[in-house]
């Protein structure tokens, strides 16, 4: 007995787009899903560890044990306030960049933090910086700036958009934040404090839970361009930017080269190169 034909289905241009259409409707839908409000995760991101001890050269102070000694602290005060954490490292080891970005994209609702201490050639630099790169983290890094600022009275270097690695790679709202200079032997003694680490991990966790709750802070105004800076200390943003970054080695008052003569891994996944005018070079971001 003859097998029947088999009809094969036929599509026609227009189904073609149309499928097409779907699906990077359904991507597009995807990353709009991902939001600074009502997120009950938070990837907590220690900077550096194992044989990237953060940290300039020459700088006595490792950046390494601080960054994971204060996240977890955070994670501890998230804790108590009932949001649910995972932390891209837990001990001393070092952890590509790929591979932390990749915890942070598995999660939905939810946001990425990653903590870290500045660092300069001049020993007079100090103060808070944060950091942020997607339009959906500028709210959120306004938010966390404030509370940065809460914590010590000190320079206000601004909310910064820059395309760090582990900001530019995280489809989720992402922030890096810089809790202060371990080269200002001043600022690193407050920073040494057990107790200035816990109120700093108590006043970003409350800032967190208050986003979770409240989404942006109001009046942000439109958002900068990528080499653009924010100063967020009066309760109100303020462009600081006339087209080029003052990064690149100095704040507002000239108070010394900091994070923003590092790449932040602009350049390889594994690393962050720390650059700067004598072509120094670090593991950062």
């Amino acid at each position: 007995m003859p097998r029947p034909a088999i009809r094969r289905p036929s599509f026609k241009p227009w189904c073609i787009l149309l499928l097409a259409g779907l699906l990077l409707g359904s991507v597009e839908n995807r990353a709009c899903a991902y939001s600074s409000q009502g997120f009950n995760t938070v990837v907590i991101d220690a900077g550096h560890g194992g044989i990237d001890r953060g940290g300039g050269p020459g700088q006595q102070i490792p950046e390494k044990p601080y960054t994971l000694d204060t996240a977890q602290r955070l994670e501890r005060a998230l804790r108590r306030r009932g949001f649910r954490t995972i932390m891209t490292r837990r001990e001393d080891v070092f952890v590509p960049l790929p591979v932390r970005t990749g915890v942070a994209n598995s999660f939905r609702d939810a946001i990425f933090v990653s903590v870290h201490y500045n660092s300069a050639p001049r020993t007079d630099a100090h103060g808070f910086e944060t950091y942020y790169y997607g339009p959906s983290s500028f709210g959120l890094a306004t938010r966390l700036h404030r509370a940065q600022l809460a914590t010590l009275a000190t320079e206000d270097r601004f909310v910064r958009r820059r395309g760090f690695y582990v900001l530019r790679k995280t489809n989720i709202p992402a922030v890096l934040l810089e809790g202060g200079f371990l080269t200002n032997p001043d600022e690193a003694r407050t920073v040494l404090n057990p107790s200035y680490r816990q109120r700093w991990a108590e006043n970003v966790a409350s800032a967190i839970l208050l986003q979770s709750r409240q989404g942006d802070p109001v009046g942000l105004g439109y958002q900068p361009p990528v080499t653009g800076e924010r100063r967020v200390s009066s309760g109100r943003s303020s462009h600081h930017s006339s087209g080029r970054s003052r990064g690149r080695g100095s704040s507002r008052r000239s108070h010394g080269r900091s994070s923003h003569g590092r790449s932040h891994g602009h350049s390889s996944g594994s690393s962050h190169a720390h650059t700067s005018s004598s072509a120094r070079h670090r593991r950062h971001r």
